[in-house]
This record gives C-alpha cells, sequence and structure tokens, in this order.
C-alpha cells in the first residue's frame, strides 16, 4: 500500500461533492510529475484529500477505486486520471499552517512544492496527519 495526497480547488470539486457522487475520474492533471504519480497508484492506495486555494485543508480521505487509464478530458497528449472513492472525512480539517509547522509534514510535497497536483507521502506522513486530524490510522 502507498499513500498519496490530491489537491484541488472545492469551488471546481470538492470534498462533499466527492462524498455524494461515491466515486469519480481525476481528470484535468497536466503537470508531468503529477501524471508520474497518478498512473503509480494502485487500487485500495489511501489518498488525502486537500482543499486547496479556499480553505487550504486536508478535509478527508480516499481511496484509488481505479488505477490509472486514458484521460477522457485530454484534448492532446498522454495524459492519465485515475478513479476515486471517499473513505472518511477529518474530523478536525487540517490546515497548510499546521502541516508546515509539523516536524515530520514540513518534508512533504505539500510544503515544499505548493503547486504539485498529486504527491506522494510516506506512512509516517500519512498517519501523521490522521492523527492531527482526530482519526486513528
Amino acid at each position: 500500500m502507498r499513500y498519496w495526497l490530491v489537491k484541488q480547488e472545492p469551488e471546481d470539486y470538492s470534498w462533499a461533492d466527492l462524498v455524494k457522487d461515491q466515486r469519480t475520474a481525476w481528470t484535468g492533471v497536466r503537470n508531468f510529475e503529477a501524471r508520474k504519480n497518478l498512473r503509480e497508484m494502485a487500487r485500495g492506495d489511501l489518498v488525502l484529500f486537500y482543499h486547496s486555494t479556499t480553505g487550504k485543508e486536508i478535509v478527508g480521505v480516499s481511496k484509488v477505486a481505479r488505477t490509472a487509464y486514458p484521460d477522457p478530458s485530454a484534448q492532446a497528449g498522454d495524459w492519465s486520471c485515475v478513479d476515486l472513492a471517499p473513505a472518511r472525512a477529518l474530523p478536525h480539517p487540517v490546515s497548510l499552517a499546521t502541516v508546515k509547522a509539523d516536524r515530520i509534514l514540513r518534508e512533504t510535497a505539500l510544503s515544499r512544492r505548493p503547486r504539485l497536483s498529486v504527491m506522494p507521502l510516506s506512512q509516517t506522513q500519512f498517519e501523521r496527519v490522521l492523527r492531527l486530524g482526530g482519526t486513528k490510522p
């Protein structure tokens, strides 16, 4: 099992939208490193859902429901998407400020590379977010 974080502007597609839909294709990624990360995701991997721009906080945990396949929203190029399904909301969202201040999390790509939309996390980092969010790993 691997651990990931995806970022999305809640005005475009929020955690509440994912919960309502129960599954979505994670399309529209147009960065080569993020595409590589999508292609490395395996079914059942756990994915933190981060609200970017507005809120700037990790709000939930989802699972990879379908591994990488061609992104149907791509007009050109070799782009991929995965399907995500909600697993659980965090009782207490974890803010970007908390991530940057935490000794375990400050080395994540979320802190160091704010423009990357799909990023890997270590198990330790993932479990730290869960603890800060008020839930057990």
